[in-house]
């Protein structure tokens, strides 16, 4: 298939799917379908409101069948990506906008809704434009599982034949609706302020150094940007069909565990080498002895030689290696904590980068990872640039 991933996946009819059903539900709940099949007698407004909330709830569950398949299928595409969230976004904005023509729901909690995933899609437009990847929190799935739950309960209290106004409002089920609402609009906003925080620095125009600067001590943020990059590596040497590998001293594994848990990663990671000894990267590696000896394993030339070793041993196409100190002890003159050499590899050529980080032994190695699945991203995009030029020419 030259190279390229099909987006007629499983996971991606599914949510095309549920776009389309998209359609049936509004037509389900406002037109007068009852009386243009003669059913009138028989199918009242709130029954006709009961089927619209099924039909709702039925489009709702293939958010959950999509999912499944594309992760325990490893077919999570670029499409698939785009597709899903505006799926969920055409299908609650429709709802919401049902609700409002009924005269069920106020028009105040859809302009909250609506407006907080305009200025959310102008932030991710923007960040794509610049090559950033910025994670989705929680909270933006909570926002999304809460809407659906609030529409529904709208939906089945429009069932209700209650015979006074007063009554409706003391209606239990009036009040569990609006509490689930509200809930709903305060994650929707929450999460709209945790997007926009995230994306800040880029948005006044900070350089790449100072976007990392901003929030590199909170540990759920490097995590979700470890992950983010680990999905991007993963994602791009699996379309390119180019199988990489690793070499980790100070790191410890933790480059090849950020890429083994992402789902599909056995098509694009060949395997890695953990040489924290100095004994096992001239073993397993083959780094020079004499030159171990000399410089010690903190050099700039042997993480090449152990990124030429884990290539070769693996016969991965592009290959990455670390090794420096992640303190808090270890200093050496010259080379204080923090100091990184990381070696990289791509058809049979070598070079390496010197890196001076700072933080605790945690924050190094983790920011030791990031830069790693960077460079990782960097080489891949490269070498299928290569391999695609090569193809081009006659």
């Amino acid at each position: 298939m030259d190279g390229k991933k099909s987006i007629w996946t499983p996971a991606n009819v599914v949510t095309l799917i549920r776009i389309c059903l998209v359609p049936v539900f509004v037509v389900a709940l406002l037109s007068p379908w009852p009386a243009w099949f003669g059913l009138h007698d028989i199918i009242s407004d709130q029954v006709k409101s009961l089927l619209a909330a099924c039909v709702f709830i039925l489009i709702s569950c293939t958010d959950w069948i999509d999912g499944y398949l594309a992760r325990s299928r490893g077919e999570v595409t670029d499409f698939g990506k785009l597709i899903d969230p505006l799926a969920d976004k055409i299908l609650v904005a429709a709802a919401l906008l049902a609700l409002v023509e009924l005269q069920v729901l106020p028009s105040w909690p859809v302009l909250i809704i609506l407006s907080r995933e305009f200025i959310v899609s102008g932030v991710r437009m923007l960040a794509a434009s610049k090559g950033i990847i910025i994670a989705a929190s929680w909270y933006g799935k909570a926002k999304t599982v809460l809407q659906i739950v609030a529409i529904v309960m709208f939906l089945i209290k429009d069932t209700l034949a209650l015979p006074t106004a007063d009554a409706a409002i003391h209606s239990p089920l009036y009040i569990a609706s609006w509490l689930v609402m509200l809930a709903a609009l305060a994650l929707t906003v929450i999460s709209m302020v945790d997007y926009v925080s995230k994306a800040w620095p880029m948005i006044k125009g900070a350089t790449e150094a100072e976007q990392e600067g901003e929030g590199q001590d909170d540990p759920a943020c490097m995590r979700e940007r470890i992950e983010s990059m680990a999905e991007a590596v993963v994602r791009e040497a699996t379309d390119a069909h180019i199988t990489i590998s690793t070499a980790e001293s100070l790191t410890g594994g933790m480059i090849s565990t950020s890429l083994t848990s992402i789902p599909g990663s056995s098509s694009a990671f060949s395997g890695g080498v953990v040489s924290y000894a100095t004994s096992l990267k001239a073993a397993a590696l083959g780094v020079d002895e004499a030159l171990l000896a000399e410089r010690g394993a903190v050099d700039g030339t042997v993480a090449e030689q152990m990124a030429l070793g884990v290539a070769r041993l693996t016969s991965s196409d592009v290959a990455i290696a670390v090794t420096g100190i992640a303190g808090p002890g270890g200093a050496e003159p010259g080379k204080p904590v923090g100091t990184v050499f990381m070696g990289m590899c791509a058809s049979g050529d070598a070079w390496v980068r010197e890196l001076h980080l700072s933080g605790d032994r945690t924050q190094v190695r983790e920011r030791t990872t990031l830069e790693a699945l960077r460079e990782l991203h960097a080489m891949i995009g490269r070498s299928a640039k290569d391999a695609g030029n090569r193809r081009a020419e006659p």
